[in-house]
């Protein structure tokens, strides 16, 4: 009975020399590279810079043309005439085309803060998506480690299911002997179907979980692939929502300046070229080309504390951010202390599997002894092998859950 016990090992511990790995780092690259929502990232910066562009256009010159036709009922006419002069009243038909330059010189910066705000409202947008994508990787773990389960389980089974093929011919060899009942080895039989039974279910849902990921994923993982188990388990990164909350504090002080700046006075300078009749000169009716330039200077003064209450607004709105994160952060820590409690009772779990294992082994072993000497039916050694494997099923889980339990505080803590 010993060398079947070291079988089960060997089945249970054999390496997969020569076959290709999983990482669930692996996977986890994928969702954020491959998911469609991570396309957004390169199309909000995309646009951004568009928008950007466009602000910055505010800088260089404004060009119009402008032609007009007219026709009016009444022109202006001197009330008096001047000896030896002769004043033409002005056409009643009259026209104008002019070429319109206007280019900014100062505005106390509300380009760049335009262009500033632009930038933080698109770090805000892609750092929402980063969010998004970060809870993706809850439902990869869940998956890949659903999978490593069925993986780990099935070698067991395949381990229980040689151990039991051995057994069998050994029971009907005694059989045939007449050495043992008939039923000694239906027994045996029923629970090798039994078995079977087993490694088809956790195939199929094996593939289920394996479906799942080839979706979060946008990949294709071959059924005969081996998932690796995942031993790093620390970080030194935060969570992306801790980051959001910044970006949106960072909004609002920028949103700020921008109402500062959109107080200042504006400086324009401007020039007009055109042609028309009249021209400038009102007394001469006939087609002149003309000229002007200058400056514009433009202040809004007083905007009736309009100003004042949207800063007031925004400063609400900073406090209202700094109570989101801080319930965030409040509700991680809560979270985090549950995780770990969770963690501790698991490797306590383990640790009592171990002790389990080895009694049950040992009363495997005896069991065995008897089996041969006809002290005990193929029933009562079923009863005790079934009990040995669902000590290291049970321990197999509970290794899973606490690998599981560990990604998900790392998850929860910002990984």
């Amino acid at each position: 009975m010993k060398q079947y016990i070291s079988i089960l090992f060997l089945f249970v511990m054999l390496p997969f020399f020569g076959q290709q790995k999983l990482t669930l780092e692996e996977c986890q690259t994928a969702v954020t590279k491959n998911y469609p929502l991570a396309k957004q990232l390169d199309l909000y910066t995309q646009k951004g810079n568009f928008e950007k562009q466009a602000f910055e256009k505010g800088n260089l010159p404004k060009i119009d043309i402008n032609a007009q036709a007219t026709y009016q009922s009444d022109v202006i006419e001197f009330p008096f005439s001047m000896p030896n002069t002769s004043i033409k009243p002005l056409n009643k038909d009259q026209y104008r085309a002019t070429l319109d330059v206007q280019q900014l010189i100062y505005n106390g910066g509300l380009i760049k803060a335009n262009s500033e705000l632009k930038d933080i409202q698109i770090q805000n947008v892609k750092q929402q998506v980063n969010v998004s994508l970060y809870q993706l990787k809850t439902k990869v773990n869940f998956s890949f480690m659903t999978v490593l389960l069925l993986q780990e389980q099935n070698e067991l089974l395949s381990a229980k299911k040689e151990l039991l093929t051995n057994k069998t011919k050994e029971v009907h060899s005694g059989v045939k002997n007449g050495m043992l009942l008939p039923s000694s080895e239906y027994v045996l039989q029923a629970e090798l179907a039994k078995v079977n039974q087993t490694l088809a279910e956790n195939n199929l849902n094996k593939h289920k979980e394996i479906q799942n990921l080839e979706k979060l994923t946008f990949t294709t993982i071959s059924r005969e692939i081996i998932f690796e188990k995942p031993t790093e388990f620390s970080t030194n990164q935060s969570r992306p929502e801790l980051e959001l909350f910044e970006l949106q504090s960072q909004q609002l002080e920028v949103s700020k300046d921008l109402l500062s700046k959109s107080k200042l006075p504006k400086l324009n300078a401007f020039g007009q070229l055109g042609y028309g009749n009249p021209g400038l000169n009102m007394l001469d009716n006939s087609f002149q080309d003309f000229y002007i330039v200058g400056l514009k200077l433009n202040w809004n003064v007083f905007d009736w504390n309009k100003s004042k209450n949207e800063k007031a607004s925004l400063e609400v709105a900073k406090e209202l951010v700094q109570t989101e994160k801080e319930t965030f952060e409040t509700n991680i820590a809560i979270q985090l202390n549950e995780v770990q409690t969770e963690i501790e009772k698991l490797t306590l779990a383990i640790q009592s599997d171990t002790e389990i294992i080895e009694l049950r082994e040992k009363v495997l072993r005896a069991s065995d002894s008897q089996l041969k000497n006809g002290a005990i039916t193929s029933s009562d050694y079923l009863t005790e092998l079934t009990q040995l494997f669902d000590a290291k099923s049970a321990q197999k889980i509970h290794e899973i859950q606490l690998h599981l339990a560990q990604l998900n505080y790392q998850i929860i803590k910002g990984n």
